[in-house]
């Protein structure tokens, strides 16, 4: 299914659902952050997705980034929490979502880099090498929090 973001753009379709779900900022040994390039819009971006039913948000974390990426990981903490009612995803089915996802921070545990269905490209990315990659400006926020690391989650 294809998305299109819109960010802060008048003409955007108004929502009609919010989604719980989850981004996941990893480092490896080097401080370089995991990242996919996403199969629905091409877009460089922090592994994630929405939480299932039975499922605590922790767990949605771990196996969000199991499955789009083939890495293991262990939650440790919060980056921030993203809500911007002007940021709106919509999707080819009909639906248009506001943002709402908990950023958390991973700590590697084991795994090769692996493309999925929804990943067409995964890899460790320097924060050198981010200018020259294609990435929404709600996902590199995240990412910018995410080098930070700030004392407190960011709360937006």
């Amino acid at each position: 299914m294809a998305r299109i973001e819109h960010l802060n753009n008048p003409n955007a379709p108004k929502p009609n659902s919010i989604v719980v779900a989850v981004t996941v900022f990893v480092q490896d040994e080097q401080e370089r952050v995991l990242l996919i390039q996403r199969t629905d819009n091409g877009l460089w971006a922090l592994p994630g997705g929405a939480q299932d039913f039975g499922e605590y948000i922790a767990e949605t974390a771990v196996r969000e980034t199991r499955e789009e990426t083939g890495v293991e990981i262990e939650v440790t903490g919060v980056v921030g929490i993203y809500t911007n009612p002007n940021h709106v995803v919509e999707y080819s089915d009909g639906e248009v979502r506001q943002q709402f996802s908990i950023c958390f921070r991973g700590r590697f545990v084991a795994g090769d880099p692996t493309t999925s269905d929804e990943s067409s490209e995964v890899c460790w990315v320097r924060q050198d090498e981010l200018a020259h990659l294609k990435i929404h400006p709600s996902m590199r926020l995240r990412i910018d929090h995410g080098f930070e690391r700030a004392a407190t989650p960011y709360i937006g």
